[in-house]
């Protein structure tokens, strides 16, 4: 049994991250949507189908592209599907969430352009199949990566916590009802405030959380990443970051730069995004009204009163830059200037409004040479999806 995971015409419109990544490797709650449905099945991931741009992407250990033909026996998944991680019914052929059909196991070989018909929507592939009920919130707006977060982490964090072998760390204050997982491995300096009077938190193997720190729950703290002081409440911080500062209600995908003072709510960071020094963001209004967010089709009323930024992958902000609310940063784009940034600043920009675009060699050797300093090389493959997301993005700005 192997996962492959769609995405559909609703996750198409994902920006800024649809441009350089399939929907099934955003982080929802405390694991990328991939993870959910690997922890819950069981299964193992053959790949994604997604769109045009995205067929050479190329990330160790993440899905690849499915070019041709889904094999008989795999499930596949429609990727706004944040699956529950407990309690999977393998013994079905279709699953429906909330009612609405999340995945099919299909009998025989499927082509690629059989299961983007009609949208990327699954209810060909099902036909009279009767629908198995699960677990789990659908991702209607990229916004819903942030709207859902608190409760997603709240039920994440107990069922994976439980899974891992933990320690209890020295010097280390614990305060409130909820639980507290440190995973061997893991290292949590003295003087480190985790407060689960919220909700629980966890602390995953290979993280360093230095002293001065403090952790609200409910939070995730990924492997390998590296919170250097501050305050971080109510967020989802993925593999391999450097944190530091104030973060309230934030996905880190993984990869990403927080490393100085500055505060960050309620945003969704891309992956090998940095944010220079002072980088401040707002999260809500001063008439404390709705936040209205820019989408590829327009500007959308989110019914959100506390939203931040989505910076997309690559993005990076210079020193002192403020992110107005409800900011869409698009990938790649290189942020300075004075003031506050626009609603929308657009993929690859070189400055604050777009008008001027990073050129794509120079553009990919500081990728290059920021993954490098992660010990991750820049694939060929990478090079060429980068190519063809900074092509489309600079022939079709809108």
């Amino acid at each position: 049994m192997s996962l492959v995971f769609v995405d559909d015409a609703v996750a198409a419109d994902f920006q800024p991250f649809a441009l350089t990544r399939p929907c099934c490797e955003l982080r929802a709650g405390a694991e990328l949507v991939r993870r959910r449905w690997e922890i819950a099945t069981g299964a193992s991931t053959y790949g994604f189908i997604g769109a045009p741009h995205l067929l050479d992407f190329d990330e160790p250990g993440a899905a690849a592209v499915v070019r041709d033909v889904v094999p008989a026996g795999s499930i596949v998944v429609n990727a706004r599907c944040a699956v529950g991680l407990a309690g999977f019914p393998a013994d079905g052929n279709a699953w429906s969430c909330d009612g609405t059909l999340a995945a099919v196991r299909v009998r025989v070989p499927v082509t690629v352009d059989e299961v983007l018909a009609d949208g990327g929507s699954l209810a060909r592939l099902a036909g009279v199949e009767r629908h198995i009920p699960i677990e789990g919130r659908w991702l209607e707006h990229v916004w819903d990566l942030v709207r859902l977060l608190p409760d997603l982490l709240a039920a994440d964090i107990p069922f994976l916590g439980a899974t891992l072998p933990v320690a209890t760390p020295s010097g280390v204050t614990t305060i409130g009802p909820n639980q507290v997982f440190v995973e061997r491995g893991a290292t949590v300096e003295p003087m480190v405030v985790l407060d689960a009077s919220v909700g629980p938190i966890l602390v995953r193997r290979g993280a360093l959380i230095q002293s001065f720190t403090r952790i609200a729950g409910p939070c995730v703290i990924g492997e390998e990443t590296v919170v250097n002081g501050g305050r971080i409440t109510g967020s989802s911080i993925g593999d391999h970051c450097r944190v530091n500062g104030e973060v309230s209600t934030t996905v880190f995908n993984g990869y990403a730069n927080k490393g100085h003072d500055g505060f960050l709510g309620h945003s969704v960071l891309g992956r090998w995004v940095n944010l220079g020094a002072g980088t401040t963001n707002s999260n809500l209004k001063n008439n404390y009204s709705e936040v209205a967010l820019w989408t590829p089709t327009g500007v959308r009323k989110t019914g959100m009163q506390f939203l931040g930024s989505f910076l997309g992958d690559h993005a990076k902000t210079a020193i002192g830059t403020r992110l107005t609310t409800g900011a869409v940063i698009g990938a790649g784009a290189n942020v300075y200037g004075t003031g506050m940034t626009p609603r929308h600043v657009p993929p690859f920009a070189w400055g604050l409004d777009g008008t001027d675009v990073w050129e794509l060699e120079p553009f990919l050797e500081t990728a290059e040479r920021a993954m490098k300093r992660r010990n991750v090389p820049l694939s060929e493959g990478a090079k060429r999806q980068l190519t063809a997301a900074w092509q489309r993005a600079t022939e079709d700005p809108g």
